[in-house]
């Protein structure tokens, strides 16, 4: 996982180098050459770092060069927080209201910090000399500038489902159901937007709904589409074009060309449109689609559904309150657990499992692809210590399939921006349900609460490596 965002832990840490105050950089002796010469060997490193990026799964020793590289950028990236955790400690002690205004002259204008000069000093020195020892190596790859178009892998989803394997989502069911009966009032897009977590079961939710008979008799026309992370509207009226007509050529036709195509197919019919997976944060690719669709002939009879995990996504698409899908309770949550643990009724010649399934549930937090993921880990596994190894293990140490609980949860991992996912590796620091108390009162108390935390976040990093 590292390499993936070493681009911009790279982008980052300029930046943060670039930011240093006059009197930040003061605290250290002859440091501000260094800096420079660190400064300029990232912006090198980091021009070329999307082609490593790109290249490190076919290549053993570009993608073991990585890792070093995220090392030393880690340290280089705590040496200067340092400078701004020390900048926050001589500020504190200035505005001490104990401390007169002699001893903030002296401290303001003559007491520089000896022994956090001398050792800042060394630890820039010793990083441009690590980068230095690394120089021939990562220039061997002959790596070259190219721009930032990485995506994360797009999810395909499909409309069916089978109603036997889903378990306690009929009154949502019911619910949305209800809501696409309802007319419309307004010239709005009638969006139904469901938004949830991932893994909580949106998608499914929105297949159920797509497949019930009264859905197909209230709508002669379904389509669906994943849309995932491109919300591109030429691809998107493509794939509703080919869903619509399959004999439709649309293959390098102008967006002009698609709206007719698409206009011609739809107006004056009755459609239920499904976009699952939807992540465009991005207003103005949204009215695109939207005032696209409003030019179709009898919209105000059709309904559109968007799956989400994201309320803002929700409240650019539709003017409706969203509806949030919540975790299944305790009792579907096992039910759905041991539908996937044993073969039809097998789980009854095994009480003792039966009660350690019971403490695994629990833990997966009412959110369906988790019990499902660890409940199909243990189909067929009948020694008890294997149940225990589950229930024990944290669940990014089990081995994981593209469907499971972990890569659905990589991707919003994936799509928080770098601070974020920086600030979950902190955050997992603390430990599960128990309270932390704070001095917040002052600005002085978040001080020293994040001057007191900031040793721990290299200890952090290790969640972000694992997922």
């Amino acid at each position: 996982m590292a390499e993936t965002f070493l681009f911009s832990i790279a982008e980052r840490l300029v930046d943060k180098i670039v930011g240093l105050t006059v009197d930040e950089v003061r605290l250290a002796f002859n440091v501000k050459t260094d800096l420079k010469k660190l400064e300029d060997t990232m912006i090198s490193i980091k021009a070329v770092l999307l082609d490593a990026e790109r290249q490190q799964h076919q290549n053993d020793k570009l993608r073991l060069c990585m890792w070093k590289l995220r090392d030393i950028f880690y340290d280089a990236e705590d040496v200067i927080d340092d400078f701004k955790c020390e900048a926050l400690r001589k500020q504190d002690a200035i505005n001490h209201p104990n401390i007169n205004n002699l001893k903030v002259r002296v401290l303001g204008s003559f007491c520089l910090p000896l022994s956090f000069s001398l050792k800042m000093s060394h630890k820039i020195k010793d990083i441009n000399g690590r980068l230095g020892e690394l120089a021939t190596e990562w220039n061997s790859f002959d790596l070259r500038q190219c721009s930032d178009n990485r995506h994360v892998f797009r999810r395909e989803t499909i409309s069916f489902v089978d109603s036997s394997d889903v378990i306690g989502r009929d009154k949502d069911k019911e619910n949305i159901i209800s809501m696409l009966m309802k007319p419309s009032e307004d010239r709005n897009v009638p969006v139904i937007p469901i938004v949830g977590i991932g893994g909580l079961g949106k998608t499914t939710l929105a297949q159920l709904v797509y497949n019930d008979d009264r859905v197909t008799s209230l709508f002669p026309l379904k389509i669906w589409i994943c849309v995932s992370e491109e919300f591109d509207l030429s691809r998107l009226l493509n794939l509703i074009i080919q869903s619509v007509n399959k004999e439709v050529r649309c293959d390098d036709l102008t967006l002009e060309a698609l709206q007719a195509c698409l206009r011609s197919l739809l107006n004056e019919k009755k459609f239920l449109l499904v976009l699952d997976d939807v992540w465009n944060e991005n207003q103005a690719k949204w009215v695109e689609l939207r005032n696209l669709l409003r030019s179709i002939d009898g919209l105000r009879q059709s309904k559109i559904i968007v799956t989400t995990r994201g309320l803002k996504v929700a409240s650019l698409m539709s003017s409706i309150c969203p509806y949030e899908l919540k975790g299944l309770p305790f009792e579907d949550c096992l039910t759905l657990f041991t539908k996937w643990a044993f073969n039809d009724g097998d789980e009854r010649h095994y009480p003792n499992l039966i009660r350690i399934g019971e403490e695994i549930v629990k833990k997966c937090k009412g959110v369906p692809l988790a019990v499902r993921t660890l409940g199909s880990l243990l189909f067929q596994k009948t020694d008890e210590s294997d149940w225990i190894y589950i229930r024990e293990s944290e669940i990014w140490r089990l081995e994981q399939h593209e469907n499971d609980i972990l890569p659905v949860l990589k991707l919003s991992y994936n799509h928080l921006p770098s601070h974020l996912q920086r600030c979950l590796a902190f955050l997992s620091l603390y430990k599960k349900d128990e309270i932390y108390l704070s001095d917040k009162s002052s600005v002085f108390g978040w001080q020293m609460d994040f001057l007191n935390m900031q040793s721990k976040i290299k200890s952090g990093r290790m969640l972000a490596n694992n997922i």
